[in-house]
Formats: structure tokens, C-alpha cells, sequence
């Protein structure tokens, strides 16, 4: 099996996880949900807080100028222009603004895929009733290769599809998806593409820039640390004035992206704090030896997780998915366990208590996954006590003696 990376040392601390304050009692392999916040990006948040309640009425006037700024600071993370991005809650909020701004007649296509994230093809659905489109979901085998995921959409965009909606970096299988060459095919077809990046800041440079599509978006609250509440989307589509925020404010008349930019009493303090998370990471270790070190932690960690599991499954626990990302790792599950996405939501809500371990479990094809999620504040030894408890405890749910 693959040796664990040390633990990592910031420039600032002796240990990178004592940058993070999570709770010491509990395991935390689920960066990928919700992120975790680094207490120097905590500590801008709160003061940018302060700094707000001590005047309202002058801190709301000077808002959309901090949050343009902001932008300004964040966009080239992501390899995009600053005109050309705008900050939103999250990635589902993201995707409703496209929703909202996209014209469809009836009988036009919506393609999605079968590894899409749950809310962002609910919003497609509502987008389809909405307008009598039609949606259809292409099933992509999980151990596809790029070119038969991009032969698949090939060979079903017909001459009515009109949108596309892809993820950039899969939520349920961890796997990079060839949108730039998708949105090109399907440029070629003259259908649009939406790119769900919700993964993708972080653990791909230039993220945006390299996605291709007519619109991107990305959580900056997942892998890059910011405060929850924080991302991007991002277009140069010439018809981006059609894009609106989800609130109407005093900035309605601007054009995209300056609407976006001041939203009322909205708490922006998140999008200020977002540039504090970046160069958090940049300076202290570095962003392209964060995604080495969490590429070499997810590989150990599934290795010896798979290891674990390996005497009490049916088939190879260890999920090598084509173009694995660098910091998550499907894991199969006994069989029986997590085959659905409410069972495996389930087992993520009952090992914490159970284990005092945080982890994702998905399913896809009627099988159940560890999802393993990783960050620098990972160490072997989570590793270690996930094998000697939350293995047990899985093969014990699965009642296998």
C-alpha cells in the first residue's frame, strides 16, 4: 500500500490542522460537503462583522464597492476575468440564476447525467415544467474513460437539446468529466452548456477557465476554505445581461456582474473574507502542493480503507474511477449498505454519533460508496481510526459476521 505524507506543516503552524478549529474529538473525512474555515479566515469574518454592526449606516452604502473588490481579488483563482464573474450564496443558487435567465420553448431539451448533483437537477426539472421542455438523463457507466463519456453525449444530443448540464468534478463518484470537450460537441449542435464546478475551485487550476461551457460556477466555501456562503459563477455568454441575482436590490439597474454585487442587507461579510481564504492557503503551504498532498492522502487513506474492507465484500471495495481528482476517493461499501441516496444519507447521519467520525456515503447504481474527503488538516492517524472503528461498525450495519 501507499506510505501516508506526514502530517503537514504551515508556515504559521507546527501542524496544519491546528489551523482549523475543529473539534479534536471528532474524525472530520468530509471536507468535501461542507468545507471547514481556517481560524485566520474566521477571525477576517468576524471583524468584517464588527465592523458592520459598529455603523450599519455606514457600512451598507460602501457594500457593493468591498464586494466588487472582493470579486476583483477572487475571480483569477478560478481564471476568470473579474467583469465576467459574480459572487452567489452557493452552487445551487448558482444554477437557479442560469435557470431563471435561460429561454427555452416547448419540446426543447435539457440533457442531464446520471452523476449530477440532486439539487442542481431539480432546478433543471422546475426549468423544464416550467417551460414544456423536456429532460432527459444520460446514464455514464461509473468507470467510463473520456472518450466514452464524450461519445455518449455524442450520440445522444439530438437536434431539439438545447442546454446541457454537466459537472465539472462529480459529487456522488469523484471523478472529473471532460467538459471541455462537451461543451464543444455541443457548441457544434448549437446547445449551451451549464457546468456545475461546485468541486472544482480549489482542485483544478484556473478552474473556470479550463471548463469550457457557457456558464460555470464553483463553491469557494468547499476546497478553498472560505466562509460558507461564498461562490462563484462566471460567463462571458453576450447574453449575461439576462442574468439576475436571486434578490432585487438598488443594484438591479447595473449591468452583470455590478447587480450582484450589492444585494441589500444580505450578510456579505463571506464573499469579503473569500480573498483571506485564498491567500490563506497560498502563502502558508501552496496551492499546487495542497492538491499533491491531499492527491497522496486520498490515494493512502482508500488504500488502506479498501484493505479493511476488502475480506467482507463481495466485489473490489476500491472504486478507480477514470480521472480521479486530488482530494476524493470512492470506497464500495458491503453489500446491502448505502445502495440508495436516502440509505447512504442515512449511514452519514448514523456513524457520527455511532463512531465520532464525519464522512460522506453516496450511491450510484444501486451500489453504496465511502465517499473519502480529504484537506491538509488530514493525518494517517484519522486514516487509522476510521480502519479500527468505522470499519467495524460498517461491516457490523451490513450484519456480516
Amino acid at each position: 500500500m501507499k506510505p501516508f505524507p506526514d502530517p503537514v506543516v504551515l508556515r504559521s503552524f507546527p501542524r496544519a490542522r491546528d489551523a482549523w478549529p475543529l473539534d479534536p474529538a471528532t474524525v472530520h473525512l468530509n471536507h468535501g460537503s461542507f468545507g471547514a474555515v481556517p481560524t485566520p479566515v474566521i477571525e477576517n469574518q468576524d471583524a468584517l462583522r464588527r465592523l458592520g454592526d459598529r455603523n450599519p449606516v455606514a457600512w451598507f452604502p460602501t457594500l457593493g464597492e468591498r464586494t466588487c473588490e472582493a470579486r476583483e481579488r477572487s475571480a483569477p483563482f478560478v481564471g476568470a476575468r473579474p467583469e465576467d464573474a459574480a459572487f452567489v450564496p452557493n452552487a445551487s443558487a448558482a444554477a437557479t440564476v442560469v435557470y431563471n435567465a435561460v429561454h427555452l420553448d416547448p419540446g426543447d431539451e435539457i440533457i442531464v447525467t446520471d452523476h449530477g448533483y440532486g439539487a442542481v437537477t431539480m432546478g433543471a426539472e422546475r426549468l423544464a415544467r416550467r417551460t414544456g421542455a423536456t429532460i432527459r438523463t444520460i446514464p455514464i457507466p461509473l468507470l467510463a474513460t473520456d472518450d466514452e463519456v464524450v461519445d455518449r453525449f455524442a450520440t445522444e444530443v439530438g437536434e431539439r437539446t438545447r442546454l446541457i448540464v454537466v459537472d465539472q468534478i462529480t459529487s456522488p463518484t469523484a471523478r472529473l468529466m471532460p467538459t471541455r470537450r462537451i461543451a464543444d460537441m455541443a457548441a457544434h449542435h448549437g446547445a449551451r452548456t451549464l457546468i456545475d464546478g461546485a468541486h472544482a475551485a480549489g482542485l483544478i487550476q484556473d478552474a473556470a477557465a479550463t471548463a469550457g461551457g457557457t456558464w460555470w460556477f464553483g463553491n469557494l466555501h468547499k476546497w478553498p476554505c472560505a466562509p460558507r456562503g461564498s461562490a462563484l459563477l462566471v460567463t462571458t455568454a453576450t447574453d449575461r445581461d439576462d442574468l439576475w441575482p436571486l434578490i432585487d436590490s438598488w443594484n438591479a439597474q447595473e449591468p452583470f456582474p455590478a447587480r450582484f454585487d450589492y444585494q441589500g442587507t444580505l450578510d456579505a461579510t463571506g464573499y469579503l473574507a473569500t480573498p483571506t481564504a485564498i491567500d490563506f492557503i497560498e502563502y502558508e503551504f501552496g496551492w499546487e502542493r495542497t492538491r499533491e498532498v491531499m492527491r497522496d492522502m486520498a490515494d493512502a487513506g482508500a488504500e488502506a480503507i479498501a484493505a479493511a474492507l476488502r475480506p467482507f465484500a463481495e466485489a473490489e471495495p476500491l472504486a478507480l474511477v477514470p480521472s480521479p481528482v486530488p482530494s476524493m476517493r470512492l470506497i464500495r461499501l458491503p453489500h446491502g449498505l448505502g445502495a440508495t441516496r436516502e440509505e447512504a444519507d442515512a449511514l452519514r447521519a448514523e456513524i457520527l454519533p455511532a463512531t465520532g467520525i464525519e464522512t460522506a456515503f453516496t450511491s450510484f447504481g444501486g451500489e453504496g460508496y465511502v465517499r473519502l474527503s480529504v484537506h491538509l488538516y488530514t493525518e494517517a492517524s484519522d486514516i487509522e481510526r476510521f480502519v479500527d472503528v468505522a470499519v467495524p461498525w460498517l461491516v457490523a450495519r451490513a450484519g456480516i459476521r
